[in-house]
């Protein structure tokens, strides 16, 4: 674990550092409280999110794995946003994105019957063969 601690703080300072005499102090304050801001309002809206997922879920456009992919996800993206730091929001918008992929891939994934209930292949056309037998020629 911690080796994964140690160089995610010393990215963000460094990249941190960097933003800061780039773009100055004053912009890196309103950085940090703009991203603040976001990521709270992400994690007050998180419930709303949860039952457009859970809905989604439930008229199949998401499967279980989807649902706590694009959860979690939006959950993290959220948290890092509100850690102040240049490498915390990035690594927080690539999460928030990743939502955003799932929640459109889902949108375009027809939705799946429920009402069937033998399951066969799909690339199988049924078809009934009505066998014409001309009663003529039984009679001569």
């Amino acid at each position: 674990m911690i080796f994964v601690v140690i160089p995610f703080f010393l990215i963000e300072l460094y990249l941190s550092l960097k933003t800061g005499e780039s773009i100055g102090f004053f912009w890196s304050v309103i950085w940090i409280i703009l991203s603040f801001s976001l990521g709270m309002i992400l994690l007050q809206k998180s419930s709303q999110t949860m039952m457009v997922n859970m809905n989604a879920m439930r008229q199949g456009k998401l499967d279980i794995q989807r649902f706590q992919n694009a959860s979690m996800s939006y959950f993290i993206g959220a948290v890092l946003l509100i850690i102040p730091g240049v490498f915390s929001d990035f690594l927080g918008i690539i999460a928030l994105f990743y939502t955003l992929y799932l929640q459109f891939i889902a949108k375009i994934t027809p939705e799946k019957p429920t009402n069937f209930t033998q399951k066969g292949d799909d690339n199988v056309i049924d078809v009934e063969i009505i066998d014409e037998y001309d009663h003529s020629d039984r009679n001569s």
